[in-house]
């Protein structure tokens, strides 16, 4: 295999393949990245962790066509010290010669037979989304992805391809974020269930452009189209939340607030909260604001944020990182806050335009002599 190429190239590519790579592994291949130059002018670099597998393409000069796997790690640090220029790799017998300016190096590669294949996806639906959009989607919902691996279905978002577009959920037994988009191109009706590690992953693969990509759905895995770049990830099995029933909707309070100015509220507040001294947000909503106290053994703090509605003097409390994340995910300057009773779930929602997402969070009881 012999091939030159653009460092920066290079250098990108093995960054956004790596990402896939296992840190340890039994098997030295997959710590590694497996290089693939074709006589058509494009090299593929692959990473993959039985779970994930990410392949990225470049166009270089290939003069002999070949693949190999070199240590991930090792070959990251050598492109990334080599002078801004054009590089010159070339492999014979699994010895490789690396050279970019004045810097050479000689290294030992691992025999591409002992990398595994990745898995094919056997296309059954698809979907085309602006990369801007579905990296907003995932980054305003990915923070309520569940961890608990008691119910490994949660430890993804939920996918679903309907009439309305593409809507994002995930849950984690303490809150729900929901996001709503529509999509460019779409064949039928689907739904799936994508893990949150591989889609963070593609949030950081997406760019802030307009190009579509292609999502497609196979038997048992999902494939991800971003510009050069695949991404395959299995599909989470097992029966999601029936998240339509658990939203409650019918609420008689309705309040409004501006979204930066609660959150800096909460914020506030939550100065003396720590994973140590844990404490509830105790919200008491009135008429034009929401009185907000917590209490922990380095003592109290209060503070007021003023909103449009009334809510009666309701009384609930909240965790207060719950609350900060969801508002930090909120896309819009105003939202409406949609409760009920002490014990039923806060709905969060834009206040105006079109509802395209919603945050649902639990309360959490609070002490009598809080």
């Amino acid at each position: 295999m012999k091939f030159s190429c653009e460092k920066a190239l290079l250098q990108n590519a093995i960054l956004t393949a790596s990402r896939a790579v296992s840190p340890k592994s039994t098997i030295p291949a997959l710590e590694g990245l497996l290089l693939e130059a074709e006589d058509s002018g494009t090299v593929f670099l692959t990473g993959y962790n039985q779970e994930t597998g990410i392949r990225s393409a470049i166009q270089a000069d290939v003069t002999e066509a070949g693949s190999m796997v070199l240590s991930a790690r090792l070959f990251g640090e050598i492109v990334r010290k080599m002078p801004d220029d054009t590089l010159l790799f070339q492999e014979e017998a699994l010895k490789v010669h690396i050279a970019c300016g004045m810097s050479e190096f000689d290294l030992m590669g691992i025999d591409p037979e002992d990398f595994p294949e990745l898995p094919t996806v056997e296309y059954q639906n698809s979907l085309s989304i602006p990369e801007q959009t579905l990296r907003a989607m995932i980054g305003q919902t990915l923070f309520a992805v569940s961890d608990d691996e008691s119910r490994p279905v949660h430890t993804g978002s939920l996918f679903v391809v309907d009439e309305e577009g593409l809507t994002m959920v995930a849950v984690d037994g303490f809150r729900l974020a929901l996001r709503r988009e529509p999509v460019a191109e779409k064949n039928g009706t689907f739904e799936f269930v994508v893990p949150g590690a591989s889609l963070s992953e593609v949030e950081k693969i997406c760019r802030e452009t307009d190009e579509l990509v292609g999502i497609h759905q196979g038997a048992r895995h999902i494939l991800f189209k971003i510009g050069s770049t695949i991404l395959i990830s299995r599909r989470l099995e097992g029966e999601f939340l029936s998240w339509r029933q658990a939203i409650p909707r019918n609420n008689p309070i309705k309040v409004t607030a501006n979204t930066k100015q609660l959150l800096a509220c909460i914020d506030r507040v939550s100065l003396i909260v720590s994973e140590k001294l844990k404490s509830p947000l105790r919200c008491v909503i009135g008429e034009g604001e929401i009185d907000m106290t917590t209490k922990t053994a380095l003592g109290n703090a209060h503070d007021c944020c003023p909103v449009e509605g009334n809510g009666n003097g309701l009384e609930i409390g909240f965790n207060n990182k719950y609350m900060m994340d969801a508002l930090k995910a909120a896309p819009k300057d105003q939202v409406t806050l949609e409760l009920s009773s002490p014990i039923t779930p806060c709905i969060i929602v834009p206040a105006e335009g079109e509802e395209n997402f919603l945050f649902m969070v639990l309360p959490v009881r609070l002490k009598a002599d809080f």
